[in-house]
């Protein structure tokens, strides 16, 4: 009984797995990840909760709570969950497509929102949909992130400049309502995003190792305090209540999962993709075996249990798992361990951002934004791919100019439209054999000139029948009487392509 009901606990309580090997140094080494951990999200944290349009401790309420179930209840030893920039942009379109921004309902409804992402995460996970992330290409996730990037870059202007605008608005009538403000830009406001995104970028560039975003925060708060900022118009974060993050109550009436549920459904599927692309990644550094049924499962447990405990919707962050690892963190206990630490902070130092200037935080921002971009990877599909190409500029276009839910989906779509239209046309290779039928070959055909021999390379299913069949009847028309077919490269063949074989 004991050897049969371990395998089953295993995959109710992933935890059991290495909760047995944790001894005093990896207690030791998952504290100092823990603290590292706790360090790197705190204004992390806080900035992304501004990017959601939510309070900055709803930002910590998340590193908190998510980390903690995604943890305990994932695959990885090294992942760690929390908020991330792409869906704090996504949470925020989402919602603020139903309700306004400054309305008192928008954070309950986010909150619903969070609960519908963790059930849609965790259904795909308990019917072992794991491998779905496969079908979202690379392509389509650098070009989504890329257009989030600037739509968060974008949200930020107003706090750089100090200038009013209205929130929630397309990408377009945002970038308009900017430049015609600028002309009323806050120099003091401005001076105050520009000394922190400078401190920031020479910190890191200095020492790479410094949690150069809490320090460039740092010195944004004295910088606006040297030049007097609250008296010139320099608005601050404010202070964050001292408490644990507090129980909530999702919506449950029909309207309003009615009109969050196409939402839900993308922000679960990007949150997904993301924390397994990244838990495959540090996998790959670590040597461990990821099950993406079982990243699933944790995703959706942590973001079911968060939405109960004032959490937005959270995923695996990639700048905070490669720090996790770096650490030499052992067991997902140091994810556990940087939210105590992080719990410690609320209760004991709440007003850490009360003279935090909202300027410094939309410099951070912006940083983020711009490392969000992948560079590097962009400039090499438009040198290989013009299909790819055409993918990545298709999602990046459409996240900036629709609505980000249909973003996604629309380069998903166009993803496999180009792999069918390539499955379509499966190549029909003319071989050269030494002897066919026990006739010496001659070059381009037998010396009686009537048979042809083709090699088949791909799948011969419905969608490429068509084209098979065009190619065969070309042969007879070029005056080969015979055609062999060989086989090898074909791997699948459905009931239309047996049809054709045997029409042929």
């Amino acid at each position: 009984m004991k050897r049969s009901s371990s395998p089953r606990l295993a995959r109710l309580f992933p935890f059991l797995t290495w909760l047995p090997g944790v001894d005093r140094s990896t207690l030791r080494a998952d504290l100092l990840a823990g603290l590292t951990g706790a360090v790197i999200v705190l204004p992390q944290g806080v900035a992304y909760a501004l990017i959601a349009g939510l309070p900055p401790q709803y930002g910590l309420y998340t590193a908190i709570v998510t980390a903690i179930v995604a943890g305990l209840f994932g695959s990885s030893r090294h992942l760690v969950s929390g908020p991330t920039a792409a869906i704090s942009i996504v949470v925020f379109s989402v919602v603020s497509g139903v309700v306004s921004p400054d309305s008192p309902e928008f954070i309950p409804y986010v909150i619903t929102l969070t609960l519908l992402t963790g059930l849609i995460q965790l259904a795909l996970g308990l019917v072992r949909l794991g491998a779905l992330v496969n079908f979202i290409s690379h392509t389509v996730v650098i070009g989504f992130t890329a257009g989030a990037a600037v739509l968060i870059a974008t949200s930020q202007l107003r706090h750089l400049f100090g200038v009013e605008l209205p929130s929630g608005q397309a990408f377009i009538p945002s970038l308009i309502d900017v430049a015609r403000a600028l002309p009323e830009t806050n120099v003091s406001v401005l001076a105050v995003g520009l000394a922190t995104m400078g401190s920031a970028l020479l910190i890191r560039r200095l020492r790479p190792r410094w949690p150069f975003m809490l320090l460039a925060m740092a010195v944004g708060g004295l910088f606006a305090w040297g030049i007097g900022g609250v008296e010139r118009g320099v608005p601050m974060v404010g202070a964050m209540p001292a408490q644990l993050p507090p129980p909530s109550m999702p919506i449950l009436s029909l309207e309003a999962l009615r009109e969050l549920a196409p939402g839900a459904l993308a922000v679960a599927i990007i949150a997904l993709i993301e924390a397994v692309s990244i838990a495959r990644a540090v996998a790959m550094r670590s040597h461990q075996r990821i099950d993406g049924n079982q990243e699933f499962v944790g995703q959706g447990l942590s973001n079911v249990v968060g939405s109960f405990f004032s959490c937005y919707a959270g995923s695996g962050s990639f700048t905070r798992s490669g720090a996790n690892y770096d650490a030499g963190a052992r067991t997902p206990l140091a994810a556990v361990f940087a939210s105590v630490i992080l719990v410690g902070i609320l209760l004991l130092a709440p007003g850490i951002t009360r003279h935090l200037p909202m300027p410094a935080m939309a410099g951070i921002v912006l940083l983020i934004a711009w490392n969000l971009i992948d560079w590097h990877e962009i400039r090499d599909l438009l040198s290989i791919s013009r299909g790819e190409t055409a993918i990545l500029g298709v999602t990046f276009a459409s996240t900036l100019l629709l609505a980000l839910e249909f973003a996604i989906y629309l380069g998903v779509l166009l993803s496999l439209v180009l792999y069918l239209k390539r499955t379509a046309q499966p190549p029909l290779v003319p071989l050269a054999p030494e002897s066919v039928a026990g006739a010496p070959y001659a070059p381009g055909r037998l010396p009686d000139g009537q048979v042809q021999v083709l090699r088949l390379e791909g799948s011969l299913y419905f969608g490429a029948v068509d084209h098979v069949q065009w190619t065969l009847h070309q042969q007879t028309a070029e005056g080969y009487r015979h055609i062999v077919l060989v086989g090898q490269g074909v791997n699948f063949i459905d009931f239309a392509g047996a049809e054709l074989l045997a029409r042929e």
